[in-house]
């Protein structure tokens, strides 16, 4: 949902540090600030390039999702039955603080901060109901027979994030949606590539299944082949092409948002790069931009460059 920035100025006066806030909504926004930076570094460098009053809210929306991703991917030993109801419990915890426009005491930190920056920008409610879709597909769906097979899939896992954030980046324009989608499906489509290992690990396979059959990779054998580098030449235009229909959807934004979204995209487009310096192993290595190298691109973004 797009808002006009006239429905949202009350937000720029919110910052985790405003004396107005609670003090336990304060410590709700700091723990998605923590989770973000700790799992998130690209994000969280990218939103160091926002105005102060918009990062904790860039940080709920990235701290709630990191927080039922953690639930579905738990570590604990827990059964999926376990893990299912955990992300119910989840799903009833937010929708009763949406619903009231806020959160109880309580409330989960990620639960609190989100549901307050939901009510500050109106974020339509459905939109989570979408995200946690895709959260509870993860449970029992190991892998994609087709692209709108995983489309679908990614519709609630990265597209609809996109959405969510249009409002909290000042977004007007109606044609920001589409690329803020496409936006959120390159920054998915380039996690896929990079986390294969990972992801057999969870026991998972993202990538299309008519992909690997049509260049004939066996991806369990987590092996570096002709065809492999050719699959993933193939997944990266893809992404290049989405990538570059985000590029269209930066310029609708206002200049002080537009700065850190194109931080964000330079650096996770950077990732590819780092997969084929690497030779596209991506099976005993992890694909990494440098901190110096975000740090570089946050300082660029920060001085409109």
């Amino acid at each position: 949902m797009i808002l006009p920035a006239r429905r949202v100025r009350s937000a720029r006066s919110l910052s985790a540090r405003d004396l107005a806030v609670p003090t336990a909504l304060r410590d709700a926004y700091r723990e998605c600030r923590r989770l973000t930076r700790r799992h998130g570094t690209t994000y969280y460098w990218a939103t160091q390039v926002l105005p102060a009053a918009r990062r904790p809210h860039v940080q709920a929306l990235y701290g709630f999702c990191r927080h039922a991703d953690e639930i579905v991917d738990a570590q604990d030993g827990a059964s999926v039955d376990r893990r299912r109801a955990r992300l119910d419990n989840l799903r009833a915890a937010l929708q009763a603080a949406l619903a009231a426009g806020s959160s109880g005491p309580e409330a989960e930190p990620a639960v609190a901060a989100v549901a307050h920056t939901a009510a500050t920008f109106s974020i339509d409610p459905s939109c989570f109901d979408r995200f946690l879709r895709s959260m509870a597909m993860d449970l029992t769906v190991d892998s994609y027979r087709t692209w709108d097979d995983l489309c679908d899939y990614m519709d609630g896992s990265a597209a609809v994030i996109g959405e969510m954030m249009l409002p909290v980046l000042g977004a007007c324009d109606p044609r920001a949606v589409g690329p803020a989608r496409d936006l959120g499906l390159a920054f998915q489509l380039t996690n896929f590539i990079r986390d294969v290992g990972e992801d057999l690990d969870r026991g998972r396979v993202y990538l299309p299944v008519e992909d690997l059959e049509r260049f004939r990779v066996d991806v369990t054998a987590r092996t570096v082949t002709p065809g492999w580098r050719a699959l993933v030449r193939f997944e990266t235009d893809r992404a290049g092409a989405l990538y570059s229909s985000a590029d269209e959807g930066i310029e609708l934004l206002p200049a002080w948002s537009a700065r850190s979204i194109r931080t964000a995209r330079v650096l996770y487009a950077r990732i590819l790069d780092e997969i084929v310096a690497n030779d596209y192993d991506v099976f005993s290595m992890r694909a990494r931009v440098p901190t110096v190298t975000k740090l570089a691109v946050a300082a660029s973004g920060l001085l409109g460059r």
